[in-house]
């Protein structure tokens, strides 16, 4: 790999790990405030969630270094380089964090895909590891919208463009179940 190659890839990378550090603290901040009925379910399904992405994000600044960069995993440095803004919802019943939560699987979900797409050429070793952690980020993604479709399969944050919007719309379609 060429200098070049990863000097492209390096800047990449930095911007998968800081979505993966922010997920990590997204995930824990809602399995310490999810609260309802569904409360236990939410919670002991979170922190499996928060443990492989932190693995992720580790495997991520590996790679950095590996290709002569260097992580910096700061929480400065996250949020001074983020483009996206912090988890909007506190305190909430399950079903509105899940709602929520489904539009954060989605943005990394497509930055991630992004970034796969990106290393195809320079580096098939780093697409190889993000096509990896794409698996584990889509499975995590099936196991919140499997509370939020109906028997028909409609996705009730479906039209959601913010996390309040999707959280609100989950409650409601959940009203509607027993």
């Amino acid at each position: 790999m060429t200098t070049q190659d990863s000097g492209a890839v390096i800047p990449l990378l930095q911007m998968r790990l800081h979505a993966l550090n922010d997920l990590a603290l997204t995930l824990k901040h809602i399995h310490w405030n999810v609260v309802g009925p569904h409360f236990i379910a939410v919670h002991e399904m979170i922190d499996p969630q928060v443990e492989q992405v932190r693995a992720m994000a580790d495997d991520l600044a590996e790679r950095i270094s590996t290709l002569g960069g260097e992580p910096h995993g700061t929480p400065g440095a996250l949020v001074s380089d983020r483009t996206w803004n912090d988890y909007s919802i506190g305190r909430a019943e399950a079903i509105e964090h899940l709602g929520a939560l489904d539009l954060v699987y989605t943005s990394v979900i497509e930055e991630h895909r992004a970034a796969m797409k990106a290393t195809d050429e320079p580096d098939p070793v780093t697409q190889d590891m993000l096509i990896e952690q794409l698996r584990g980020l889509e499975l995590f993604q099936w196991f919140v919208r499997a509370h939020l479709e109906s028997g028909g399969g409609r996705l009730s944050t479906a039209g959601a463009s913010t996390e309040r919007k999707a959280a609100a719309q989950a409650a409601e379609q959940a009203r509607g179940r027993p």
